[in-house]
């Protein structure tokens, strides 16, 4: 078996999200994540679990039923999407997803991929580079990617 050969160059970033909104993520059912501002960055981005737990969120119907059964890693990344655009919903309109808040700027996320193990590292806030050996820990679990 042979080791991916990841691209040179600045093709990926890291983002930071609390739980259970990452847990979410990874079920594949929120494929938005909002944010105070409008980001540039399009492309690969790591999810990394941040240290914090939004406890109010996990009261609410739709993340309970979406996250039901699995467990809230924290410190660490846990998975690997594609943001291919970012948007914000027009005032008055309907939200674009039942994950959107209003007033907030949604990134659009594709190619959601889970990591089988969970790999620690600290987070940023905004889109962060990720280290070369943090990709490499990453992306052996993902053995079929190809960016």
């Amino acid at each position: 078996m042979s080791a991916l050969t990841l691209p040179e160059g600045d093709w990926i970033r890291g983002i930071s999200i609390k739980q259970p909104w990452t847990a979410a993520i990874l079920t594949g059912a929120k494929t938005i994540e909002n944010r105070p501002q409008s980001w540039s960055w399009r492309g690969w981005v790591l999810l990394h679990a941040g240290q914090q737990t939004d406890k109010p969120a996990l009261r609410l119907p739709l993340v309970a039923r979406t996250i039901r059964g699995r467990q809230l890693v924290t410190g660490a990344v846990v998975g690997i999407a594609r943001i291919t655009g970012c948007h914000q919903d027009p005032e008055g309109s309907p939200l674009c997803s039942p994950w959107a808040h209003p007033e907030a700027w949604h990134l659009e996320l594709a190619d959601v991929q889970e990591l089988h193990l969970p790999v620690p590292v600290r987070g940023q806030l905004g889109p962060w580079r990720p280290t070369g050996d943090l990709l490499g820990h990453a992306f052996q679990q993902l053995p079929g990617f190809r960016p």
